[in-house]
Protein backbone atom coordinates (compact mmCIF):
# COMPACT_ATOMS: atom_id res chain seq x y z
CA UNK A 1 0.00 0.00 0.00
CA UNK A 2 2.86 2.36 0.88
CA UNK A 3 4.15 1.72 -2.84
CA UNK A 4 0.77 2.74 -4.26
CA UNK A 5 0.53 5.62 -2.12
CA UNK A 6 3.68 6.94 -3.19
CA UNK A 7 3.85 6.44 -6.69
CA UNK A 8 2.52 9.25 -8.13
CA UNK A 9 5.44 10.98 -7.22
CA UNK A 10 7.50 9.43 -10.02
CA UNK A 11 4.83 10.45 -12.65
CA UNK A 12 4.64 13.71 -14.50
CA UNK A 13 1.41 14.94 -13.16
CA UNK A 14 -0.51 18.20 -14.37
CA UNK A 15 -0.94 21.07 -12.09
CA UNK A 16 -4.50 19.91 -11.96
CA UNK A 17 -3.35 16.78 -11.28
CA UNK A 18 -0.67 17.43 -8.45
CA UNK A 19 -4.01 19.37 -7.08
CA UNK A 20 -5.93 16.38 -6.88
CA UNK A 21 -3.15 13.92 -5.49
CA UNK A 22 -2.13 16.38 -2.75
CA UNK A 23 -5.82 16.21 -1.92
CA UNK A 24 -6.14 12.91 -2.12
CA UNK A 25 -3.15 12.57 0.64
CA UNK A 26 -4.68 14.40 3.06
CA UNK A 27 -7.50 12.51 3.75
CA UNK A 28 -5.33 9.25 3.50
CA UNK A 29 -3.65 10.46 6.16
CA UNK A 30 -6.90 9.89 8.56
CA UNK A 31 -7.37 6.24 6.55
CA UNK A 32 -3.45 4.92 7.07
CA UNK A 33 -4.13 2.11 9.24
CA UNK A 34 -6.75 0.99 7.66
CA UNK A 35 -5.87 1.18 4.14
CA UNK A 36 -1.98 -0.01 5.47
CA UNK A 37 -4.22 -3.37 5.98
CA UNK A 38 -4.77 -3.83 2.51
CA UNK A 39 -3.08 -6.42 0.22
CA UNK A 40 -2.21 -4.87 -3.05
CA UNK A 41 -1.40 -6.40 -5.76
CA UNK A 42 -1.68 -3.64 -8.60
CA UNK A 43 0.80 -0.35 -9.08
CA UNK A 44 -0.25 1.58 -11.98
CA UNK A 45 1.97 3.30 -13.79
CA UNK A 46 -0.19 6.66 -14.70
CA UNK A 47 -2.69 8.68 -12.85
CA UNK A 48 -6.15 7.91 -13.97
CA UNK A 49 -5.53 3.99 -13.57
CA UNK A 50 -4.14 5.03 -10.15
CA UNK A 51 -7.28 6.93 -9.40
CA UNK A 52 -9.29 3.97 -10.17
CA UNK A 53 -7.19 1.20 -8.71
CA UNK A 54 -7.27 3.54 -5.33
CA UNK A 55 -11.23 4.22 -5.55
CA UNK A 56 -11.79 0.63 -6.09
CA UNK A 57 -9.86 -0.50 -2.97
CA UNK A 58 -11.90 2.38 -1.13
CA UNK A 59 -15.09 0.92 -2.16
CA UNK A 60 -14.28 -3.21 -2.32
CA UNK A 61 -11.27 -3.73 -0.29
CA UNK A 62 -10.75 -1.89 2.41
CA UNK A 63 -12.72 -3.49 6.04
CA UNK A 64 -15.38 -1.25 6.88
CA UNK A 65 -15.85 -3.10 10.44
CA UNK A 66 -12.94 -1.75 11.29
CA UNK A 67 -13.50 2.02 10.36
CA UNK A 68 -14.45 4.24 13.34
CA UNK A 69 -17.61 6.40 13.34
CA UNK A 70 -15.25 10.00 12.40
CA UNK A 71 -13.70 8.34 9.73
CA UNK A 72 -16.69 7.88 7.35
CA UNK A 73 -16.82 11.36 6.44
CA UNK A 74 -12.79 11.40 4.92
CA UNK A 75 -13.25 8.24 3.20
CA UNK A 76 -16.38 9.74 1.28
CA UNK A 77 -14.05 12.75 0.47
CA UNK A 78 -11.31 10.40 -0.51
CA UNK A 79 -13.89 8.20 -2.82
CA UNK A 80 -14.74 12.07 -4.34
CA UNK A 81 -11.38 13.41 -4.74
CA UNK A 82 -10.26 10.39 -6.37
CA UNK A 83 -13.82 10.45 -8.24
CA UNK A 84 -12.81 13.71 -9.46
CA UNK A 85 -9.42 12.41 -10.75
CA UNK A 86 -10.84 9.99 -12.73
CA UNK A 87 -13.17 12.89 -14.29
CA UNK A 88 -10.26 15.12 -14.28
CA UNK A 89 -7.37 12.64 -16.60
CA UNK A 90 -10.18 11.13 -18.82
CA UNK A 91 -11.71 14.75 -19.80
CA UNK A 92 -7.81 15.48 -20.48
CA UNK A 93 -7.70 12.72 -22.80
CA UNK A 94 -10.67 13.83 -24.37
CA UNK A 95 -9.22 17.17 -25.71
CA UNK A 96 -6.30 14.95 -27.74
CA UNK A 97 -8.09 11.99 -28.72
CA UNK A 98 -9.31 11.55 -32.66
CA UNK A 99 -12.66 10.52 -33.62
CA UNK A 100 -11.73 6.96 -33.79
CA UNK A 101 -11.25 6.76 -30.49
CA UNK A 102 -13.54 8.64 -29.34
CA UNK A 103 -15.84 5.91 -30.69
CA UNK A 104 -13.90 3.18 -28.86
CA UNK A 105 -14.26 5.17 -25.60
CA UNK A 106 -18.17 5.41 -25.61
CA UNK A 107 -18.29 1.30 -26.58
CA UNK A 108 -15.66 0.94 -23.48
CA UNK A 109 -17.93 3.00 -21.33
CA UNK A 110 -21.66 1.69 -22.96
CA UNK A 111 -22.71 -0.15 -20.03
CA UNK A 112 -21.52 1.76 -16.98
CA UNK A 113 -22.74 5.13 -18.25
CA UNK A 114 -26.00 3.48 -19.72
CA UNK A 115 -25.50 4.34 -23.09
CA UNK A 116 -28.24 3.11 -25.09
CA UNK A 117 -30.11 4.32 -22.73
CA UNK A 118 -28.77 7.74 -22.56
CA UNK A 119 -28.98 7.35 -26.90
CA UNK A 120 -33.16 6.23 -26.53
CA UNK A 121 -33.76 9.70 -24.84
CA UNK A 122 -31.84 11.74 -27.42
CA UNK A 123 -33.26 9.69 -30.23
CA UNK A 124 -36.56 10.43 -28.64
CA UNK A 125 -36.26 14.35 -28.21
CA UNK A 126 -34.87 14.54 -31.91
CA UNK A 127 -38.01 13.45 -32.83
CA UNK A 128 -39.89 15.77 -31.05
CA UNK A 129 -37.62 18.77 -30.90
CA UNK A 130 -39.45 20.38 -34.34
CA UNK A 131 -42.59 20.89 -31.64
CA UNK A 132 -42.81 24.26 -30.38
CA UNK A 133 -43.64 23.55 -26.17
CA UNK A 134 -46.29 25.34 -26.22
CA UNK A 135 -47.84 22.39 -28.38
CA UNK A 136 -45.85 19.71 -26.69
CA UNK A 137 -47.87 17.47 -23.97
CA UNK A 138 -46.46 18.16 -20.50
CA UNK A 139 -44.54 14.85 -20.33
CA UNK A 140 -42.71 15.99 -23.20
CA UNK A 141 -42.13 19.46 -22.02
CA UNK A 142 -40.61 17.70 -19.55
CA UNK A 143 -38.61 15.14 -21.02
CA UNK A 144 -36.80 17.92 -22.93
CA UNK A 145 -36.37 19.98 -19.57
CA UNK A 146 -34.83 17.67 -17.85
CA UNK A 147 -37.52 16.62 -14.78
CA UNK A 148 -38.54 12.90 -14.34
CA UNK A 149 -42.33 12.14 -13.05
CA UNK A 150 -44.13 8.92 -12.34
CA UNK A 151 -46.00 10.01 -15.18
CA UNK A 152 -43.72 9.42 -17.94
CA UNK A 153 -44.99 5.57 -18.82
CA UNK A 154 -42.00 3.52 -19.38
CA UNK A 155 -44.17 2.29 -22.67
CA UNK A 156 -42.90 5.34 -23.92
CA UNK A 157 -40.56 6.79 -22.35
CA UNK A 158 -37.90 3.88 -21.94
CA UNK A 159 -35.47 6.23 -20.37
CA UNK A 160 -34.84 8.53 -17.89
CA UNK A 161 -35.16 11.85 -18.67
CA UNK A 162 -33.19 13.16 -16.26
CA UNK A 163 -29.56 11.79 -18.00
CA UNK A 164 -27.16 14.63 -18.79
CA UNK A 165 -28.65 17.70 -16.49
CA UNK A 166 -31.84 17.08 -14.20
CA UNK A 167 -33.74 20.31 -13.37
CA UNK A 168 -35.77 18.68 -10.63
CA UNK A 169 -35.00 20.95 -8.36
CA UNK A 170 -35.33 24.11 -10.73
CA UNK A 171 -38.85 25.30 -9.31
CA UNK A 172 -39.36 29.03 -10.78
CA UNK A 173 -37.87 27.58 -13.77
CA UNK A 174 -40.52 24.72 -13.99
CA UNK A 175 -43.46 26.72 -13.06
CA UNK A 176 -42.51 29.36 -16.21
CA UNK A 177 -42.30 26.22 -18.44
CA UNK A 178 -45.84 25.59 -18.10
CA UNK A 179 -46.91 29.23 -17.87
CA UNK A 180 -45.11 30.47 -20.33
CA UNK A 181 -43.76 28.19 -23.10
CA UNK A 182 -44.19 30.53 -25.93
CA UNK A 183 -41.36 32.46 -23.84
CA UNK A 184 -38.93 29.57 -23.97
CA UNK A 185 -39.90 28.37 -27.65
CA UNK A 186 -38.69 32.42 -28.64
CA UNK A 187 -35.60 31.90 -27.00
CA UNK A 188 -34.74 28.32 -28.33
CA UNK A 189 -35.87 29.40 -31.76
CA UNK A 190 -32.52 31.64 -32.20
CA UNK A 191 -30.95 28.43 -32.35
CA UNK A 192 -30.85 26.45 -35.47
CA UNK A 193 -31.98 23.21 -35.36
CA UNK A 194 -29.20 22.62 -38.08
CA UNK A 195 -25.74 23.88 -39.25
CA UNK A 196 -23.64 26.01 -37.79
CA UNK A 197 -24.82 27.47 -34.34
CA UNK A 198 -23.16 31.16 -34.39
CA UNK A 199 -21.70 32.89 -31.45
CA UNK A 200 -24.68 35.40 -31.93
CA UNK A 201 -27.23 32.90 -32.23
CA UNK A 202 -26.16 31.78 -28.48
CA UNK A 203 -25.87 35.41 -27.32
CA UNK A 204 -29.56 35.88 -28.75
CA UNK A 205 -30.96 32.89 -27.09
CA UNK A 206 -29.40 34.04 -23.42
CA UNK A 207 -31.08 37.83 -24.01
CA UNK A 208 -33.85 36.12 -24.26
CA UNK A 209 -33.57 33.18 -21.78
CA UNK A 210 -32.56 35.79 -19.16
CA UNK A 211 -35.87 38.01 -20.33
CA UNK A 212 -38.36 35.32 -19.08
CA UNK A 213 -36.84 35.62 -15.49
CA UNK A 214 -36.29 39.30 -15.15
CA UNK A 215 -40.08 40.09 -15.32
CA UNK A 216 -40.55 39.98 -11.98
CA UNK A 217 -37.34 39.81 -10.07
CA UNK A 218 -36.20 36.31 -9.90
CA UNK A 219 -33.34 37.20 -12.77
CA UNK A 220 -31.45 34.40 -10.49
CA UNK A 221 -33.30 31.44 -11.28
CA UNK A 222 -32.10 32.19 -14.83
CA UNK A 223 -28.83 29.86 -14.41
CA UNK A 224 -26.52 28.38 -16.60
CA UNK A 225 -27.55 24.78 -15.29
CA UNK A 226 -31.07 25.41 -16.75
CA UNK A 227 -29.81 26.86 -20.13
CA UNK A 228 -27.23 24.19 -20.39
CA UNK A 229 -30.03 21.52 -20.83
CA UNK A 230 -32.57 23.06 -22.91
CA UNK A 231 -29.56 23.98 -25.46
CA UNK A 232 -28.30 20.40 -25.39
CA UNK A 233 -31.20 18.77 -25.98
CA UNK A 234 -32.14 21.38 -28.85
CA UNK A 235 -28.33 20.87 -30.43
CA UNK A 236 -26.65 17.30 -28.75
CA UNK A 237 -23.81 17.62 -31.32
CA UNK A 238 -23.07 21.75 -30.22
CA UNK A 239 -23.73 22.27 -26.52
CA UNK A 240 -22.68 20.40 -23.40
CA UNK A 241 -25.70 20.16 -20.60
CA UNK A 242 -24.28 21.42 -17.11
CA UNK A 243 -24.97 20.59 -13.18
CA UNK A 244 -23.74 22.58 -10.51
CA UNK A 245 -21.83 19.43 -9.69
CA UNK A 246 -20.39 18.79 -13.72
CA UNK A 247 -19.24 22.26 -13.94
CA UNK A 248 -16.43 21.81 -11.52
CA UNK A 249 -15.21 18.83 -12.87
CA UNK A 250 -15.79 19.69 -17.06
CA UNK A 251 -13.85 22.78 -15.78
CA UNK A 252 -11.11 21.27 -14.86
CA UNK A 253 -10.39 18.38 -16.95
CA UNK A 254 -11.48 20.86 -20.05
CA UNK A 255 -8.79 23.41 -18.68
CA UNK A 256 -11.02 26.13 -18.76
CA UNK A 257 -11.77 28.85 -15.91
CA UNK A 258 -14.42 27.49 -13.38
CA UNK A 259 -17.56 27.94 -14.01
CA UNK A 260 -20.66 29.21 -11.98
CA UNK A 261 -24.46 29.50 -12.29
CA UNK A 262 -24.37 32.97 -14.23
CA UNK A 263 -21.27 32.35 -16.62
CA UNK A 264 -22.89 32.89 -19.53
CA UNK A 265 -19.88 34.23 -21.50
CA UNK A 266 -17.20 31.79 -20.15
CA UNK A 267 -19.42 28.82 -21.30
CA UNK A 268 -19.26 30.06 -25.00
CA UNK A 269 -15.88 31.38 -24.94
CA UNK A 270 -14.19 28.44 -22.41
CA UNK A 271 -16.33 25.84 -22.98
CA UNK A 272 -17.53 25.45 -26.27
CA UNK A 273 -14.69 26.90 -28.00
CA UNK A 274 -12.41 24.41 -26.21
CA UNK A 275 -14.66 21.86 -27.46
CA UNK A 276 -14.79 22.71 -30.92
CA UNK A 277 -11.10 22.63 -30.94
CA UNK A 278 -10.80 18.87 -30.14
CA UNK A 279 -10.15 16.62 -33.17
CA UNK A 280 -12.98 14.35 -32.41
CA UNK A 281 -15.90 17.32 -32.35
CA UNK A 282 -14.04 18.57 -35.73
CA UNK A 283 -14.14 15.04 -37.42
CA UNK A 284 -15.90 14.84 -40.67
CA UNK A 285 -19.55 13.03 -40.49
CA UNK A 286 -18.83 9.31 -40.32
CA UNK A 287 -20.66 7.19 -43.00
CA UNK A 288 -21.36 3.85 -40.45
CA UNK A 289 -24.82 4.12 -39.10
CA UNK A 290 -23.48 3.40 -35.63
CA UNK A 291 -20.93 6.23 -35.11
CA UNK A 292 -23.15 8.58 -37.25
CA UNK A 293 -25.02 8.51 -33.74
CA UNK A 294 -22.50 9.44 -31.62
CA UNK A 295 -21.33 12.27 -33.94
CA UNK A 296 -24.97 13.75 -34.37
CA UNK A 297 -24.93 13.73 -30.79
CA UNK A 298 -21.28 14.26 -29.74
CA UNK A 299 -21.22 17.24 -27.57
CA UNK A 300 -23.13 16.41 -24.77
CA UNK A 301 -21.85 12.47 -24.97
CA UNK A 302 -18.63 14.29 -23.41
CA UNK A 303 -20.52 13.16 -20.20
CA UNK A 304 -19.28 10.04 -20.51
CA UNK A 305 -15.94 10.91 -19.95
CA UNK A 306 -16.62 11.78 -16.39
CA UNK A 307 -16.70 9.13 -13.40
CA UNK A 308 -19.15 6.72 -13.39
CA UNK A 309 -19.45 4.00 -11.12
CA UNK A 310 -20.66 0.67 -10.90
CA UNK A 311 -24.32 1.96 -9.49
CA UNK A 312 -25.14 4.78 -11.71
CA UNK A 313 -26.75 3.13 -14.69
CA UNK A 314 -28.75 0.73 -12.34
CA UNK A 315 -29.93 4.31 -10.94
CA UNK A 316 -31.80 5.27 -13.52
CA UNK A 317 -35.59 6.68 -12.96
CA UNK A 318 -36.93 4.37 -16.14
CA UNK A 319 -35.43 0.58 -14.87
CA UNK A 320 -36.86 2.11 -11.23
CA UNK A 321 -40.38 2.71 -12.34
CA UNK A 322 -40.43 -0.43 -14.80
CA UNK A 323 -38.76 -2.43 -11.91
CA UNK A 324 -40.80 -0.96 -9.27
CA UNK A 325 -43.40 -4.40 -7.41
CA UNK A 326 -46.81 -2.71 -7.76
CA UNK A 327 -48.20 -1.86 -4.80
CA UNK A 328 -52.01 -1.87 -3.96
CA UNK A 329 -54.73 -2.06 -1.48
CA UNK A 330 -56.63 -5.57 -1.79
CA UNK A 331 -60.01 -4.37 -3.48
CA UNK A 332 -58.37 -0.68 -4.78
CA UNK A 333 -56.99 -0.54 -8.02
CA UNK A 334 -54.08 2.66 -7.66
CA UNK A 335 -54.34 4.34 -11.14
CA UNK A 336 -52.35 7.62 -12.54
CA UNK A 337 -54.00 9.96 -14.07
CA UNK A 338 -52.71 11.46 -17.51
CA UNK A 339 -52.98 13.93 -19.83
CA UNK A 340 -54.54 12.71 -23.48
CA UNK A 341 -51.46 13.84 -25.77
CA UNK A 342 -49.64 11.54 -23.50
CA UNK A 343 -52.33 8.60 -23.37
CA UNK A 344 -52.34 9.15 -27.34
CA UNK A 345 -48.77 8.37 -27.75
CA UNK A 346 -49.15 5.69 -25.51
CA UNK A 347 -51.36 4.04 -27.40
CA UNK A 348 -50.44 4.90 -31.02
CA UNK A 349 -47.26 3.28 -30.12
CA UNK A 350 -49.28 0.18 -28.78
CA UNK A 351 -51.55 0.03 -31.98
CA UNK A 352 -48.72 0.27 -34.32
CA UNK A 353 -48.03 -3.80 -33.57
CA UNK A 354 -48.76 -5.86 -36.42
CA UNK A 355 -50.73 -8.89 -34.57
CA UNK A 356 -53.84 -6.90 -33.91
CA UNK A 357 -57.21 -6.94 -35.23
CA UNK A 358 -59.02 -4.67 -36.91
CA UNK A 359 -61.63 -3.95 -33.94
CA UNK A 360 -58.94 -3.02 -31.68
CA UNK A 361 -57.72 -0.03 -34.33
CA UNK A 362 -60.80 0.53 -34.54
CA UNK A 363 -61.65 1.43 -31.05
CA UNK A 364 -58.78 3.96 -30.41
CA UNK A 365 -60.50 6.83 -28.64
CA UNK A 366 -62.19 4.22 -26.32
CA UNK A 367 -58.45 2.79 -25.24
CA UNK A 368 -57.43 6.90 -25.08
CA UNK A 369 -60.02 7.61 -22.73
CA UNK A 370 -58.76 4.32 -20.61
CA UNK A 371 -55.32 4.74 -20.48
CA UNK A 372 -55.50 8.68 -19.81
CA UNK A 373 -57.71 7.34 -16.79
CA UNK A 374 -55.35 5.82 -15.28
CA UNK A 375 -55.28 1.87 -17.08
CA UNK A 376 -52.46 0.30 -18.92
CA UNK A 377 -52.26 -0.11 -22.91
CA UNK A 378 -52.42 -3.88 -22.08
CA UNK A 379 -55.43 -3.58 -19.29
CA UNK A 380 -57.30 -1.55 -22.09
CA UNK A 381 -56.34 -3.82 -25.28
CA UNK A 382 -57.29 -6.62 -23.33
CA UNK A 383 -60.60 -5.43 -21.64
CA UNK A 384 -61.61 -4.91 -25.63
CA UNK A 385 -60.56 -8.00 -26.75
CA UNK A 386 -62.53 -9.79 -23.38
CA UNK A 387 -66.01 -7.43 -23.90
CA UNK A 388 -65.77 -7.45 -28.43
CA UNK A 389 -62.91 -10.07 -29.50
Amino acid sequence: MRKLLTSPNAMALSASEQSIYQNTLTFVADLSLNLMAVKVTNHPDNFLDWCKELHRICAHDLNRDLLNPDQEKPLKKLQQTLANGVSACQLKMARVIPWPLFVNFMHDNASRQALTERLRLLDYLSSICDKSFSDMSEEDRLAFAGKHTARHDISVYDFDVEWFASTRAANTFHQYLQTKPQAFDQALAHIPLAGEVTESDYLRFVDAFKAIFAADDSAKNATLSVATRLLAMRRPDQFIALTSTKMSSLSVGLGVVKLNQQSFDDYWHEMILTLRNTAWWRSDKPSDETELKLWQYRATLIDLFLFADNNLAANSNYLKMRDKPSKTKIGVVRSLKRSKESAEAIVDKALAEDDLPDFIHNMRSTIVNSVKDGKTVDQAITLMRNIFG
